[in-house]
């Protein structure tokens, strides 16, 4: 796939247990003509098999701000965050851009990115006031936060696809 031949999805993915299972989602995109970019925070890389999502996307998974002499990746046409912590969804909504990840995710509402978010948060960290502050905040941004995702098994992959209005790209 060329880098002209699709919209560009970025996948940040965060360290839960459903990121193990991440490979569904970027099939799913795929095949709606997603050209998809793997965006791991620090923590997910020992959750995720980088190996098999670089053959599957045909890209590099990126954990970190590139180097200088470094090509530039493509800009995102929209953002899925799954799974989403507990961390990840509090850092986003108080912009705070202490890596790559969230680094994306800070500038992507004011660029008028969509963004999706699946949390995957228990029902312990769900019921705090933190939390529940932050996912109003970014509504309040634009972004689409799916709430009943966290505890639900299998994690709900396609829900993040719908959210983004589910139609077909052309590849």
């Amino acid at each position: 796939m060329t880098e002209s031949s699709g919209e560009v999805l970025y996948l940040v993915v965060c360290a839960a247990g459903a990121a193990a299972d991440v490979g569904r989602l970027v099939g799913l995109a795929q095949e709606e003509g997603w050209i998809v970019q793997i965006v791991a925070t620090p923590s997910a890389l020992d959750f995720i098999d980088v190996a098999a999502l670089e053959r599957q996307t045909g890209r590099p998974v990126r954990s970190r701000y590139r180097k200088p002499y470094e090509p530039k990746p493509p800009r995102a046409d929209a953002i899925v965050v799954a799974p989403a912590t507990y961390n990840t969804i509090n850092k986003f909504a108080q912009g705070i851009a202490d890596t790559y990840a969230l680094g994306v995710l800070a500038e992507a509402p004011g660029l008028g990115i969509p963004v999706v978010v699946l949390p995957f948060v228990n029902s312990a960290l769900a019921a705090r006031t933190p939390y529940r502050r932050s996912v109003a905040d970014l509504r309040a941004d634009g972004v689409r936060v799916v709430l009943g995702a966290g505890g639900s098994e299998p994690y709900p992959w396609e829900r993040a696809l719908a959210e983004l209005g589910g139609r077909k790209r052309t590849p």
